[in-house]
This record gives structure tokens, C-alpha cells and sequence, in this order.
């Protein structure tokens, strides 16, 4: 399969800061993240990885990070003054750094997230340049989406034609499987895929995915830039 594209390769995201790797991307990574809690966390513990770790005060992948948290978009002008808004809203973080993991990419962060109702996630993302991310692993899954596209995280017990279920159900939604990915902790076990679509999806379609006795669990993450 050839490898996706956005207008972000083309000609880079509208942004507030000097790099697109340091801001835009961070900015969407966290905005990825906070879809999967499902939630603007109250406290988060964020690592940088590689080249972040070093340079990540100084490029404002700080601020960045803590404006996507917040949900800010990658052209707003509150990123500069992200920390200030996020004491006001009551959000608690601490940053580290890991200079030297030599398994990851370069511009590597993870999120480790806690909400009010004490849902957690932890998210770890790539930014690859222009503004473009790939999110790699959610909960200790392997992942690989971009955000660019609609994106369904489903958690089910792995049973036997599940995937080609959820396939189909997809289908007669009239949406488009751009991309999949599942992984499962092991043999009939949880498993969680990560499904890429062209177009949304009906909330009554979600409702019925949610109903199914073996589906534990369904987030449904809407293109981030729309």
C-alpha cells in the first residue's frame, strides 16, 4: 500500500512557531491524544524523545504540546500563552526528557493522561515533518494512523471473524477502509484495531458497533483538522 499523504506534505500547516515538527506536529499529536481519552485531561506527564528531549523548551514544543492538550489548533494564538491558560483550566503537567532511545524515532513524545472521572491513555507519537504525525502506540498498542483521516479504535474480544464483521458493518456505512492495523495482547484475548476511513461515520453505526456483546470499548476520532 502506498504511503498516505496530506496537504500538510505539500505545502505545511498555517502554525504559531518556528518549526513545523516543534509545533504543528506537536500540537496535532496532543490534540490525537486528548480524542482518545475522550476528554481534556486534568493531569498529564509528557516525554520527549531524541532531539525533543534537547531542544523542546527551546523550539516551544512545551507550549505547543500543553495548546494541543487544550485543544488549540496549530494556528491559534494562545499557543504562546498555553501554560497560563492551562493553570487556569486546572491542568496539571510535568515534562521529561529521554535523551538517548535509540528504538525511536527522532521526534518522538508520549502522553501519559489522566481525566476527571479518572479515565487514563497513554499515546505515543511521532512528528514526521510539516506538520504530519503518525500516533504508534495507544495503551501499549501498536497502532500507526495519522489523524488526517476518520479514525475508529475498536476493543473486542478476539473472536473469529471479527475483523471481516466490523469490515462489513463499515461498508454499509458507505465508508472506505483506508488503512488497518490490529494487534492483541495474545490468543482469544482483548484485541484492538485501528481502522483509517475516507469518510465519517453515522453516530447510529457507532451506537450499533457499541451494543455488540464481544465490543468492549469504541472511540471514534473525526479527522482532527476539520
Amino acid at each position: 500500500m502506498a504511503e498516505k499523504s496530506s496537504i500538510f506534505d505539500m505545502i505545511g500547516p498555517v502554525m504559531i512557531g518556528p518549526s513545523s515538527s516543534h509545533t504543528a506536529g506537536v500540537v496535532r499529536i496532543a490534540r490525537a491524544a486528548i480524542r482518545i481519552l475522550g476528554a481534556t485531561p486534568t493531569e498529564a506527564v509528557i516525554t520527549f524523545y531524541n532531539s525533543f528531549a534537547r531542544t523542546y523548551e527551546g523550539h516551544g514544543s512545551d507550549r505547543a504540546i500543553i495548546a494541543g492538550l487544550l485543544d488549540f489548533k496549530t494556528d491559534d494564538l494562545r499557543i504562546k500563552e498555553s501554560f497560563d491558560h492551562a493553570r487556569e483550566r486546572g491542568l496539571k503537567y510535568t515534562f521529561k526528557s529521554v535523551g538517548n532511545a535509540s528504538t525511536m524515532h527522532p521526534n518522538t513524545i508520549k502522553l501519559n493522561l489522566t481525566a476527571a472521572d479518572g479515565r487514563q491513555a497513554e499515546v505515543i507519537g511521532q512528528s514526521r515533518g510539516g506538520g504530519v504525525i503518525s500516533i504508534v502506540e495507544v495503551d501499549g498498542f501498536p497502532s500507526n494512523f495519522s489523524a488526517n483521516l476518520h479514525t475508529l479504535i475498536i476493543d473486542a474480544d478476539d473472536v473469529k471473524g471479527s475483523i471481516a464483521f466490523i469490515a462489513n458493518v463499515i461498508a454499509h456505512d458507505d465508508c472506505n477502509i483506508a488503512t488497518m492495523n490490529v494487534s492483541r495482547k495474545g490468543r482469544h484475548d482483548l484485541a484492538r484495531q485501528f481502522i483509517e476511513m475516507d469518510s465519517g461515520m453515522r453516530p447510529i453505526t457507532l451506537e450499533y458497533l457499541r451494543q455488540l456483546s464481544w465490543v468492549k470499548n469504541v472511540i471514534y476520532i473525526p479527522n482532527i483538522d476539520l
